[in-house]
């Protein structure tokens, strides 16, 4: 499962995003928002959530970097299933984390889809463009 792209969709007075067109299929089953680094939202769909979930079993709860990370990213989460027009509900204290607007900007992230709000989005990537272009070998060595 590959997300891909960037869509700019509208949050509506309810909280609900509507989903773009591409990533809806692979999402109509359910997925899982939850808090993501760099203040935005991370949405997987419910399967690639349970998989990591369940990696994170196996790792040592006696480091407190194990915990505190487990303890912010999964006391955000949310279970959604997106409605018939492929809409979800984020929730409240979601919305807050990332600072959402109405003006969303959400990206396809390889086995992740982030929703960031685009001001937000704007700024990260005007800060991060430049620095892309210079650290291909140095973050994915031999693979580019």
């Amino acid at each position: 499962m590959l997300f891909l792209g960037t869509y700019t969709p509208k949050l509506d007075d309810k909280g609900r995003l509507i989903l773009p067109a591409k990533f809806r299929k692979k999402l109509e089953d359910g997925l899982v928002i939850t808090r993501g680094q760099d203040r935005c939202l991370v949405v997987y769909a419910q399967d690639e959530f349970e998989r990591i979930a369940l990696q994170w079993q196996s790792t040592p709860t006696s480091s407190r970097a194990v915990r505190d990370y487990q303890r912010v990213f999964l006391s955000g989460a949310s279970d959604e299933v997106p409605d018939k027009q492929g809409r979800v509900t984020i929730p409240p204290i979601l919305r807050d984390y990332a600072g959402l607007s109405s003006d969303c900007t959400v990206i396809g992230a390889g086995n992740r889809v982030e929703v960031w709000d685009s001001k937000a989005w704007e700024d990260y990537l005007a800060a991060t463009e430049d620095a892309f272009a210079e650290q291909s070998e140095e973050v994915v060595p031999g693979v580019m």
